[in-house]
């Protein structure tokens, strides 16, 4: 044990938290699970690796390491391995989990729109105004609560100090749409894995201010916390700040006061589509926190602002919607897609957008 403890010291002063917590990545993402770097330290005699991680991170288990093996979790020196590959001096041992339990949360009963449902993993399609998990000012009423009352025994993801069983990734508060939930450990890792990997298919649709010129095009740069107010983003474009986050876009339909558009997402970073569209000079249609919830474009006239406060009574919220997930079963490996239908507070407002009067 003291040699254990010697090497974690010897690890951490020469390794800041971020490098062997890289927390401040999972509480930027859309995807929950933590990622660990490792180096063994000089005169490492070969040890098993799930011994050797078990040992410098004594907040996991053997089992949940062994999983993480199981969905090439683990790496060594850039290649997967399995748990019984011997760690030497030297090695440069990289490690990514789903989050730890975290306690005190309890189920409340409610009604959840489940699309698909297996022993594995579950789809659930989010309202909107429905928290994905428990944090400040949502203590109660989150849709970890309700999955709670539903299944007992679901895989734990936690973020900062708050726990969320089950989930994989997430939505906005006011985002609509599909979601994967993972009913077990195993699903937990590897459908964490494919997000982290990018090997999953996600496309949003989204109502934007103003005509949206070109046909489709691409959104790079880096997102962080906005230099003025810490609860919002920004595009940085010079890379020391925030994280590298890239959209693609496409034009669905044309209102002339606004635009139908297609998102795919090539990263997941919070607020990652109301954050670039805005930067593109399109705010999302409605979304209060970004600036779309009062007029952008159009005349300046009583008729016009009597028109634009009927659009708004129809989609109240960001006119945000996940419609479409793709990732590879996490026992069978098939490919399976998942569509879901506009809301209808978003199909409201593109019918009274394609009668608008002001185009």
């Amino acid at each position: 044990m003291g040699r254990n403890r010697d090497q974690r010291e010897n690890f951490v002063r020469h390794h800041s938290d971020k490098e062997l917590y890289n927390s401040e990545d999972a509480r930027d993402d859309d995807t929950l699970y933590d990622h660990y770097s490792l180096i063994a330290a000089e005169g490492q005699k070969p040890l098993r690796v799930d011994k050797f991680l078990s040992n410098l991170l004594p907040f996991t288990t053997r089992s949940r390491i062994k999983n993480a093996s199981s969905t090439g979790s683990i790496s060594v020196n850039g290649q997967e391995v399995k748990v019984s590959y011997k760690v030497k001096a030297g090695d440069k041992v990289k490690l990514m989990l789903p989050f730890p339990p975290t306690p005190k949360l309890e189920a409340e009963a409610m009604d959840l729109d489940i699309r698909y449902e297996d022993d594995d993993f579950l789809i659930v399609h989010k309202p909107a105004a429905m928290v994905c998990h428990p944090s400040f000012g949502h203590r109660t009423g989150t849709l970890v609560h309700g999955l709670l009352h539903h299944f007992e025994h679901l895989p734990v993801a936690k973020g900062s100090e708050h726990a969320r069983p089950g989930l994989v990734h997430r939505l906005d508060r006011d985002t609509t749409g599909i979601l994967v939930i993972a009913k077990k450990e195993y699903a937990m890792a590897h459908l964490s894995k494919q997000f982290f990997d990018r090997t999953t298919d996600r496309l949003y649709q989204a109502i934007v201010w103003g005509n949206v010129e070109e046909d489709e095009g691409t959104i790079e740069g880096h997102i962080g916390r906005h230099p003025k107010d810490r609860k919002l983003y920004f595009n940085y474009q010079d890379g020391e700040i925030g994280k590298h986050a890239v959209t693609h876009y496409k034009v669905l339909e044309r209102f002339g006061l606004a635009t139908l558009v297609q998102c795919k997402l090539e990263t997941g970073r919070t607020h990652q589509i109301r954050v670039h569209m805005k930067y593109l000079g399109h705010t999302l249609f409605s979304d209060r926190e970004y600036g779309g919830n009062t007029i952008q474009r159009g005349p300046n006239t009583k008729k016009y602002q009597q028109f634009m406060a009927n659009c708004f009574s129809i989609c109240p919220r960001q006119a945000l919607h996940a419609k479409y997930l793709a990732l590879d079963h996490p026992i069978t490996g098939e490919r399976m897609e998942f569509h879901t239908d506009l809301p209808d507070d978003m199909q409201g407002l593109i019918e009274k957008l394609r009668g608008n009067p002001f185009t």
